[in-house]
């Protein structure tokens, strides 16, 4: 049997970011992986994706070149050489990780890893003990149980993912960060995309004034929305697949080569045996407290499988939590403060309450606006549809930022950076920013 001082299973973000400052801190790590290092974000979700997006900005900063005075005379779209950039991007990073995995004081171990005690964990035939283990198994898609789910041409993300044409029809049932960011890139692609919401509006963890001006841009590029739709069914036809769905008591039905199927996403559990460790979970995944400890002492879960923020980000830094408390350290990592951000064309983004939020709590505060179309930068690399909504409490405090158009993923980690300081409003408009910029627009707003 292998000691050390910290075991962890899954080598994602938060795994190996947490792996990396656990042996900072002098702690002896094993961090053990099934599949690839890097885990899902960097093989087969963020990292892949957005290269995808980069893809899609690209071809339609072409199209509109004539805009610009720029001729251009092709439309053709290699889908091999897409992936061929994609692989290397891939592979670049996970070549980094797994020289990060051979530092000193870690241990990286290929293999499947499950409980059998509350301090010992499985791998093949060999046995790792630790007075501590952190749980970063991620997620996976989660598929519906629906009539024709199985057929060929119903995919997840992983498998669009690494798709080997363009299809000429893309149907995605949801709406939510996946399914827009997918939508927005093959509809650039060349797929004619439709896209099937249960729920009122795309976006639905989105400021609904932000989703809906969103998803009215994607229309204007001919992407067809179908909201507060339930599919049911799926069926193999001599044209490839038909959707059926239903809204308000109507049945329609859309034809497409594939089907994407992007309703959110589950923790990865069902092979760990939980319950020789005595860890309880539920349907959002292991249960933690602030520190991101199980009820168990000593076993910790960080990221997607504790369901509670699924962003890469969120993991990275739940893992510093972890760590922290393990060390008997404190920290000032603010979970209350959580940007996020969804790299359609153009992007949306995200932090803090939104203006539905504080309604929906009956917070007093102020909603102030700038418009994307008045700012110079914004004129000059012809991206003037977007829009910035910040919330503002009753003394002034910054407490939202809520963003759609060119670059709000960079834009609004200034205003998560002013949050974590309890910023005002006059912080904000004392700051200088550079002329001419898009954040500007925060500056006037």
């Amino acid at each position: 049997m292998t000691k050390t001082d910290l075991i962890i299973i899954g080598s994602g973000p938060g795994g190996y970011r947490a792996a990396k400052y656990a042996t900072q801190n002098g702690l002896k790590v094993t961090i053990i992986e099934k599949a690839y290092a890097g885990g899902t974000c960097l093989n087969c979700g963020c990292i892949p994706t957005k290269t995808f997006c980069h893809d899609a900005e690209v071809i339609e900063e072409m199209r509109h070149a004539n805009k610009l005075g720029v001729s251009q005379t092709t439309n053709d779209i290699d889908i091999n050489k897409l992936q061929e950039r994609k692989q290397q991007v891939v592979e670049q990073l996970r070549n980094g990780v797994e020289t990060l995995m051979t530092s000193p004081g870690i241990n990286f171990v290929h293999g499947k890893a499950h409980f059998v005690g509350s301090k010992t964990i499985a791998v093949d035939r060999e046995e790792f003990t630790a007075d501590n283990i952190i749980i970063a198994t991620g997620s996976h898609a989660k598929i519906p149980l629906m009539e024709g789910i199985n057929l060929p041409g119903v995919i997840t993300s992983t498998e669009l993912l690494d798709i080997n044409h363009i299809p000429k029809s893309l149907c995605i049932i949801g709406a939510g960060v996946i399914g827009m960011e997918f939508a927005s890139s093959f509809c650039s692609f060349g797929s004619k995309v439709t896209v099937i919401e249960f729920q009122k509006e795309c976006l639905p963890t989105m400021d609904s004034d932000i989703a809906k001006r969103l998803r009215k841009t994607l229309e204007h590029r001919e992407i067809e929305f179908n909201l507060q739709s339930g599919v049911k069914r799926i069926e193999k036809t001599d044209n490839g697949l038909t959707v059926t769905f239903e809204k308000k008591g109507k049945e329609s039905t859309i034809e497409a080569d594939i089907v994407l199927v992007s309703t959110g996403r589950s923790a990865n559990t069902n092979d760990l045996s939980l319950e020789e460790a005595g860890i309880t979970n539920d349907r959002n995944g292991i249960t933690v407290d602030e520190n991101m400890q199980t009820n168990v002492n000593g076993i910790y879960a960080i990221g997607d499988v504790n369901g509670r923020q699924m962003l890469a980000h969120a993991a990275t830094f739940q893992g510093f939590r972890a760590i922290n408390n393990i060390l008997g350290k404190t920290d000032n990592i603010r979970f209350d403060i959580m940007p996020a951000a969804i790299f359609t064309n153009p992007e949306a983004a995200s932090v803090g309450l939104s203006e539905d939020q504080c309604i929906q709590m009956g917070i007093d505060f102020n909603c102030h606006k700038g418009y994307y179309r008045a700012n110079g930068k914004a004129l000059a690399i012809n991206a003037t549809e977007g829009l910035v909504k910040l919330t503002i409490d009753s003394n002034e405090k910054i407490i939202g930022c809520h963003i759609y158009g060119a670059h709000a993923s960079d834009m609004v980690q200034e205003i998560t950076a002013l949050m974590n300081h309890n910023a005002t409003l006059s912080d904000l408009h004392n700051t200088i920013h550079i002329h001419p910029t898009l954040c500007e627009i925060l500056q006037d707003i």
